[in-house]
Parts: structure tokens; C-alpha cells; sequence
């Protein structure tokens, strides 16, 4: 048993020993993990640089291992990156490894640490990880200094489309801290009291100087920024070629691409490097560069180009046979040599390109609108004859050459110009003449056309003319015309000619154009035919003739109306009927006249049809004038005489009438229309253009109607103008006329008659009242109180007599007892005894002043006796007569009843003879046969009675 514990105690100790043995053994990997770890910061680029070294490799001298890193940030627990590098150890290397952060390292603090293993296929049993190395901490924020706010990054560099992130430091705790990008706040996130981090995503290019970002804190005035600088995105090179022109050099050239869009550019670098020799060169150009061939003549070649910046880092690869990538040099010492009329020879010489000299090159000819191309296969010298040239033209001659074996690229054009020989003209000038009869001579005259180029063959210098009578063939007429006439104007007699045109320029003359004229031009009437323009031109067709024919000519003006019409013609042969006349100079709404000739065999031209028309119609220009006769109550008549429709811009085909009128109905031959004005009339159309009048039926009696007149062609009416307005007379108003005018024709005339006869009509029906203020009497009446009185009162007037008118009424009586059977009269004659002889006597009446005695007053009788002498007592004095006279005698008037007698003023007296009135005769004459005049004036009433009237003898004094 203690044997037994013995032996057991010796084999624990043993498997003791061996587990030691064991773990010493298993042990040794694990000095095979990372030491002297070390960690830098590059601040410019935000990035953290790691390196470590291996020691005591004891068993290998070189593995593979693999080495985990991980990266915290603020706390180490905080492991924001994890990432496993792969690489050979050697014995004492010194292992390096980058990180690149995201957030400025300024912004937070950052810890390293790592562990590695053997990841090496040779020692499998050692694949396990080895212990961590201790943290190691990187704080850049304790070398910042003392400033109350900081921004970070500084400057940073990216590309347009990166995600940035930005991050404030600020010191006090107590201000709150705002961020803005271009004015626009921003919105973060706090990794702790003092620090503030923003995520900018894709961001923009804004401008070459950089984009502003900068944070302020809200109490005080502390600003802090920085500026981004944001690039384009950097491009690879495009285009990348190489090749060779002597197979010395090789050119390789690219596009570069855009710019980075910044002011301080970002420095770009380009590096060739050919796989197949190794070789490398940087290139000191941005968008070529050159390679030297070797001598031993490497053929195929393998380059890549790479463009770096310090963003981005750029690659592109070319794969190519050298003798495949030749361009060769332009050709030289090119000349043009022994130039004719028609040939011309071209030599050149090339450039040697080493054994694979053949090349093929390629001639261009330009001349006259034409292109001619010939390729050569020359060595070193080159030669071609140019033929069928034409003669006085200008030609431009060009070579170029290509490797012939294997096609690359042309090389340069290397040109030469040169003009060939003049030759004599190969064509007739085209001819035409235009013939008129003047005063009995025949006035011709001739048109060329201009002989083109290939046709000159040199530059014309005249034509010449030869006029030969056919009536007497010998004689011949030479005209030289100096060009560049296209005419002459030839006077000619009734005699027949031919008539011969030629060119000639500095070599000879061309063929000769004939054209005759007749004597007798017999021209013939034709009618005029109307044909229809269309884009192309005008397409005109005549009937073939019966007889031989040459040919036939079209002829017309270009500027129709213009003394200078320009005139055209076209030549056709005998067995053409129709032709398209096309022309850049017809212009829309003008009428073209197209005359069509047939040529004779004696080249004498006659005429066979007239045809005319418009490329383009258009609508009529104006309107005509339109008159209206033969109103009635139904109907009126319009008429348009003077319109000129061979002036309008197109056919015209008719005229459409518009009537307007209250009525909604539109009368038979019309129809409803709306205007442009939106109103509503009707509408009548005449089809027939010679048509000049118009009868409007049908029309209300008494009614407005307004009308308006245009012609229409084909395309449309013309212009709308302003309505004529009109009125129907009334159905009865001429029976009212047939007869009013009658009659007021007969009242004029008897009118007329009646004031021919006023005056005698007058003084024997009714003769003028007398006025009183020309009265003769007052002449007689002179008062002595005013001398001057020239207005008679009734005061101063002496009456002479006074009628007295019995009238019966009831019982009453009249003043006398006899009636008599004439009126009676007073006479009141003057007592002036002076006054002995027998005087006239004026006596008048007047009985518009006729006047019934008022019944109110007491009228008194007054006596009268037939046979009383008459004499006068009531004078007492001549200066107080006539005065108590006047008086009295009114006086006397108001004493007779009132309906009874009627009181006239007959006359007053007279006196032949001047003289005051104291000197009236006491015996008064009896008085003579008186003349009768109307009326005068009225007696008033109220007047004293005379006191005594001496009543003269009815019958002796009677009238």
C-alpha cells in the first residue's frame, strides 16, 4: 500500500513535470505577438498611422501572419472599427498600417490595440490568436490650446458626391453653439458637453474658392469656420492612342478630362508604363507624351497610363503592334507641271519610314463643283497626269499617303491650285429678238444669253454680228460688240435678214447662232389662253405643228410692267409640246404672259399661242367702285364700270354682294353670311367676272339697307371695305310727288303773279293809312307858347265839320225831328274875316276810328237847321280861340246819347293860304267840293262843348 502511494506519487509527479514540459512548449507562440505598437496622426488627412514589429521568430524565419486591430473612440469599450491585415513577417520588420477617420481626430479621443496569429500553412498547430496589446490612446484635443471654439476639419479636400463629417470643440459648457453651411443652420448630433458632430451627405460643388462653413456661439461674439473645398470628381484619361511617324518615337496622347473646378487646381500627374519592357516615365505633358522606340525594334507593345491626383488615382491600358500604328509625314516638294487645256502632271516626293517604305497615296482634284479621286502606290517619288481637264478653270490638286501595308491614318493634305489654257467657246450663244414696226422701219431687237464657263472656255472679250439681206445676198453688215453686252438694238428695212451672233474670247470664236426676220412679220391674232401656276413652275403645252419646224421658243418677262421686263426665252426641239417654266425671280400675286413661238425651217419665228397666268394666286387688292341708280321702293341698281380686274393679284371669278337689313330673312338669289365682325347679312354671288351691274330685287318699301361689294378669286374676296347705306322710298311717295309738286308750282306761280299786282291791288282795295305824323296840317298849326311842335295834338285841331248819325233804338229820338236822309255835317268854319273867298275844302273819313259815344255821359242836342247861316260866335279873341274851340267842340260830343248817334271825324280844315290861327275869317266861304279820305284819328271823349256851332245848310253843303 505504501508502495502502492509511492509509485502514485512519482507518476503525478511525473505527468506533473510532463504537463510543464508541455505548457513552456505551448507557450512559445505567444511571443510571436505584436510589440512595440506605436500610433501617429496625420492631420491633414485624418488618418491614424499604426506600426509594430514581430520579435523572436523562433522557429521560422519568415510567416504569414494575420494581425486584428481594433479602434475605439471616446471610451475604449467604444469600438467603432475592427479589421483583420494580412501580411509576411520577416525576421526584425517593422510592420506599418493606415485608418482613415471618418470623424476629424480632433474631435474625440481615439485608442488602438491588436493581437496577432500565424496564418501560415506550414505551422497549422500555431493558428491561434495571441494577446491583445495594451491600449494605446491618441487625444489631440489637449494640444488645441486655450481658444473658447474651434471647427474641424481644417481645409479638407473632396470629391463632389462625398459624405463629410464636421465636428465643433467649444470650451464653456454655458453657450449654446450654432453651426451654419452657406447661411443654412445645420442640425448635429452631441458626442459629449463639448463636442458636436454634423453628417454632411453628397455634397455639391458650389464654387472654385470652396464652400463656408462656420459656427458662433449665442453669447458674445466668438466665430469660428472653416471651408470645404469640394472638387469634380476626377476622370480618367479618355482616347488614349499611340502612334508612330518614323519608327523612332512613339506619340501617345488622351483627354484629360474636366477640371477639378477649383482655383488652386489640384496637382494631376500622368505615368506611362510599358508591361513588356518595365520601362516607366512620367509624362511632363497633361494630355501627350512621348516614348523612345528601341533599337532592337519591339513590336508589340503594352502600355498603361495612369492618372493620380490627390483624390483619386486614374488607369487606362493600350495593346498594339508598332508597324500597325504608322502615320506617316505629308508628302512635299508637291508641283503641278505642264499645264494645258485639258491635262496637267503632279509630282511629289515622301518621307522614308524605314524598311516599310511603300505607301499608297491618294490625289484629290477639285475643279468646277466636281471631285476627282486616284490613288498611286509610290516609294519615294510620286507622279500622276491629270487629263480631261477644262480648259480656262481653276483647280485645286491635293495628296496625302497611308502605310500601304497596314492602314493606320492618312497623312496630311498638301495641296497645290493652278488654272489650265483658254480654248476657243464651244457653244452658240442662246439668241432671241424682239421686233416692232417704227414709222415704217423695222426696229429688231437682239438678245444674248452669256456663254457659261465650260462653254466660254476663256473670258469673252466680244461678239460680233453679221446682218446679211436676204433680198440682196451680197451685201453683209459686221457689228463687234464688247462683252459683257447681252444685247444690241438694230434698225433694219422692210427687207428680210439673217441675222448671225458669235462669242469670242482670246483664243476663237464659237458657233454662230442664226435667227432671221421676215419682212413681212404676218403675225396673226391669238387668243389668250389662262394656265395655273404651282410650286414647280408653270406647265405650258401647245399643239404640234403641220409643217417642218426646227424648234419652238417660249418667251416671257420677269418683272411684268417694267419697261425693263428683263425678257427670258427657252429654246425646245421640233418634237416637244410642253415645258415647265421655272424661275427664283416669279413672285406670288403677279401675272406672267407667256408667248409661244414655232421656228421655221428659214429660222424665221412666227407666234402660236399666248398663255397667262400666276404662280400664286391671291386674294383682290382692292374693291370696286360702286354706284347705285334707279331707286325705287322695291329694287336698286348697282353698277361698277371702272374696275380694272387685269390689275388684281389673281383672276377674278365673280363679285359677292352683301345687303343688311332689319329683316332676319334673306331675300331669293341670297344666302346668310357672317363677317369677320361677327354680323350676320346676306349674301349674293355673281359668278360671271364681265358682269358690271346689278339689279337688288324684292326690297321692302321704306326700309335701310346697307350693302358692300368685292370681287373673290380663286384664293378668296378681297379686303372688306365700309357699307354703303340706303333707303327705299315710301310704295304712295311718287303718287304724292306727281301731284304736290303740281300744286306747289301753281301756288308759286300765282304767288308770283299776286306779288306783281300788290301795289295795284293794293290802291284799289286797300290804299296805305295816313300817318299823323305827317299830316299837312301840321304845318298849318303854329303854337305860340312852343313854335317848335311838329306832332299834332288833338287839342290844336280845328274840325270843320262834324257827321252826326241818327239811330232809332226803343223810343228814343233823335236830335232833330227831320231825318235826313244823307248825314249831316257840321261845319266849323273860322270867323277871321280876312279870309273873304271861296276855299277848298279836304274832307276824309275814317272809319276804323269810328267810335259809339259813351252811354254814361249826358250827352246834350245839338240843333241843327238846314238853312241856318253859318257863321261863328264862339271866338271871342284870336289867342284863346282855338283853345275854347277844340274844347268845346269834344265837349259837345259827350252830349249825345249813346247808341243813338255815331261821331266821325271827317276833316280839318285846310287853309290854302298860311297864317295864324287869331287871323281864322269870320265869315267863313262856303265850302267846296271836299275829296273823301279815310279816318284819321279818333275825338276823344269828355271834351267841353263849343258854346255856340253855327250849323251850315245841309243841302248847300252837302257832299
Amino acid at each position: 500500500m505504501a508502495l502502492f502511494s509511492a509509485f502514485q506519487t512519482i507518476f503525478l509527479l511525473a505527468l506533473l513535470s510532463l504537463k510543464t514540459y508541455q505548457s513552456e512548449v505551448l507557450s512559445e507562440p505567444l511571443s510571436l505577438a505584436p510589440e512595440s505598437l506605436e500610433v501617429s496622426i496625420d492631420s491633414a488627412r485624418q488618418c491614424l498611422h499604426l506600426q509594430w514589429s514581430v520579435h523572436n521568430l523562433a522557429y521560422h524565419q519568415e510567416l504569414k501572419m494575420v494581425f486584428q486591430i481594433e479602434i475605439s473612440r471616446i471610451k475604449t469599450s467604444n469600438v467603432i472599427w475592427v479589421e483583420n491585415y494580412s501580411t509576411t513577417v520577416k525576421r526584425n520588420q517593422v510592420l506599418r498600417w493606415s485608418w482613415e477617420s471618418k470623424l476629424p481626430l480632433e474631435c474625440a479621443k481615439h485608442s488602438v490595440r491588436m493581437r496577432g496569429a500565424v496564418d501560415d500553412a506550414q505551422v497549422p498547430e500555431l493558428r491561434f490568436w495571441s494577446n491583445w496589446t495594451s491600449w494605446e490612446e491618441v487625444d489631440v484635443q489637449s494640444s488645441l490650446g486655450h481658444d473658447p471654439l474651434f471647427v474641424f476639419p481644417k481645409d479638407k479636400l473632396v470629391e463632389e458626391g462625398s459624405n463629410v463629417t464636421i465636428c465643433y470643440v467649444s470650451r464653456s459648457h454655458q453657450n449654446n453653439i450654432s453651426c451654419y453651411l452657406e447661411g443654412v443652420r445645420m442640425h448635429g448630433e452631441q458626442l459629449d458637453p463639448n463636442v458636436c458632430v454634423f453628417h454632411l451627405k453628397n455634397v455639391p460643388f458650389i464654387r472654385e474658392t470652396g464652400t463656408n462653413i462656420y459656427c458662433k456661439a449665442d453669447r458674445g461674439d466668438v466665430i469660428k469656420g472653416i471651408v470645404l473645398f469640394v472638387s469634380k470628381v476626377f476622370e480618367e484619361p479618355k482616347d488614349f492612342s499611340c502612334e508612330t511617324r518614323d519608327l523612332k518615337t512613339l506619340n501617345c496622347t488622351w483627354a484629360p478630362g474636366s477640371d477639378a473646378g477649383l482655383l488652386t487646381q489640384l496637382s494631376q500627374s500622368y505615368t506611362l508604363f510599358e508591361s513588356f519592357s518595365g520601362k516607366k516615365t512620367l509624362c511632363k505633358h497633361k494630355s501627350w507624351c512621348d516614348w523612345q522606340v528601341p533599337p532592337d525594334s519591339q513590336e508589340m507593345y503594352n502600355f498603361t497610363l495612369t492618372a493620380e491626383n490627390y483624390l483619386r488615382k486614374r488607369s487606362v491600358h493600350l495593346l498594339f503592334n508598332l508597324t500597325h500604328r504608322v502615320h506617316p509625314m505629308a508628302p512635299f516638294n508637291v508641283f503641278v507641271k505642264n499645264v494645258s487645256a485639258a491635262n496637267a502632271t503632279m509630282t511629289w516626293k515622301v518621307h522614308s519610314i524605314g524598311n516599310y517604305s511603300t505607301l499608297l497615296c491618294q490625289i484629290e482634284l477639285y475643279g468646277e463643283g466636281k471631285v476627282i479621286q486616284q490613288n498611286v502606290s509610290v516609294k519615294v517619288n510620286g507622279k500622276h497626269l491629270m487629263k480631261k481637264l477644262e480648259p480656262s478653270t481653276e483647280y485645286a490638286a491635293q495628296v496625302r499617303c497611308a502605310n500601304a501595308n497596314h492602314f493606320w491614318k492618312w497623312s496630311e493634305w498638301t495641296r497645290r491650285n493652278f488654272t489650265t489654257a483658254e480654248a476657243a467657246p464651244s457653244e452658240a450663244p442662246d439668241v432671241w429678238r424682239n421686233v416692232k414696226s417704227v414709222q415704217g422701219h423695222c426696229v429688231v431687237t437682239l438678245f444674248w444669253k452669256p456663254l457659261s464657263k465650260l462653254q466660254a472656255n476663256g473670258k469673252i472679250l466680244f461678239y460680233n454680228v453679221v446682218l446679211e439681206n436676204l433680198d440682196r445676198p451680197s451685201t453683209l453688215k459686221l457689228l463687234s460688240i464688247p462683252a459683257p453686252a447681252n444685247g444690241t438694238e438694230l434698225t433694219l428695212d422692210q427687207c428680210s435678214y439673217q441675222i448671225r451672233v458669235t462669242a469670242n474670247n482670246s483664243v476663237g470664236t464659237s458657233p454662230a447662232s442664226v435667227i432671221a426676220v421676215s419682212g413681212d412679220p404676218g403675225n396673226k391674232e391669238v387668243e389668250e389662253e389662262r394656265v395655273r401656276g404651282t410650286e414647280d413652275g408653270f406647265c405650258l403645252s401647245w399643239k404640234p405643228q403641220p409643217g417642218d419646224v426646227t424648234g419652238y421658243v417660249v418667251e416671257w418677262c420677269e418683272r411684268p410692267g417694267d419697261p425693263l421686263c428683263d425678257l427670258q426665252w427657252k429654246n425646245l426641239g421640233p418634237n416637244t409640246t410642253s415645258t415647265v417654266v421655272s424661275s427664283d425671280a416669279f413672285r406670288p400675286g403677279v401675272r406672267y404672259n407667256f408667248r409661244i413661238y414655232g421656228i421655221s425651217t428659214e429660222r424665221i419665228p412666227y407666234l402660236l399661242e399666248k398663255k397667262t397666268g400666276y404662280s400664286q394666286e391671291l386674294v383682290p387688292s382692292d374693291n370696286p367702285q360702286v354706284l347705285m341708280s334707279n331707286l325705287t321702293s322695291y329694287s336698286f341698281t348697282l353698277s361698277w364700270k371702272d374696275y380694272a380686274a387685269e390689275s388684281q393679284p389673281g383672276f377674278v371669278r365673280g363679285y359677292s354682294l352683301y345687303l343688311k337689313s332689319k329683316a332676319a330673312r334673306c331675300l331669293p338669289g341670297s344666302e346668310k353670311a357672317v363677317l369677320s365682325d361677327d354680323s350676320i347679312c346676306c349674301k349674293y354671288k355673281i359668278d360671271n367676272p364681265k358682269q358690271k351691274t346689278f339689279v337688288v330685287e324684292n326690297l321692302q318699301p321704306a326700309s335701310f339697307y346697307e350693302f358692300f361689294l368685292t370681287p373673290y378669286t380663286s384664293v378668296g374676296e378681297g379686303p372688306q371695305g365700309a357699307f354703303t347705306k340706303v333707303t327705299t322710298p315710301d310704295e304712295y311717295s311718287h303718287i304724292l310727288i306727281r301731284v304736290i309738286l303740281p300744286m306747289i308750282f301753281s301756288i308759286l306761280l300765282i304767288m308770283i303773279l299776286c306779288y306783281l299786282k300788290s301795289q295795284w291791288m293794293k290802291e284799289k282795295c286797300y290804299p296805305d293809312i295816313p300817318d299823323p305824323y305827317k299830316s299837312s296840317v301840321l304845318s298849318l298849326i303854329k303854337s305860340k307858347e312852343n313854335p317848335r311842335l311838329t306832332i299834332m295834338n288833338v287839342k290844336d285841331c280845328i274840325p270843320d265839320a262834324i257827321e252826326v248819325i241818327n239811330k232809332q233804338e226803343g223810343t228814343r229820338k233823335s236830335l232833330t225831328e227831320t231825318e235826313p236822309t244823307k248825314p249831316t255835317y257840321l261845319y266849323l268854319l273860322p270867323t277871321e274875316k280876312s279870309h273873304s273867298g271861296p276855299g277848298p275844302c279836304i274832307c276824309f273819313e275814317n272809319f276804323t276810328y269810328n267810335q259809339a259815344a259813351s252811354d254814361s255821359a249826358s250827352c246834350g242836342h245839338v240843333p241843327v237847321t238846314p238853312k241856318a247861316q253859318p257863321q261863328l260866335g264862339l271866338l271871342t279873341s284870336s289867342e284863346n280861340g282855338p283853345k275854347a274851340l277844340g274844347k268845346n267842340y269834344v265837349n259837345s260830343l259827350g252830349e249825345i246819347p249813346a247808341g243813338e248817334t255815331n261821331l266821325n271825324y271827317v276833316s280839318q280844315l285846310a287853309s290854302p293860304m298860311c297864317g295864324d290861327k287869331s287871323s281864322l275869317p269870320t265869315n267863313p266861304p262856303e265850302p267846296a267840293l271836299c275829296s273823301e279820305y279815310k279816318t284819321q284819328m279818333a275825338i276823344p271823349m269828355g271834351l267841353a262843348s263849343p258854346p255856340s256851332i253855327t250849323l251850315l245848310d245841309e243841302g248847300e253843303h252837302d257832299h
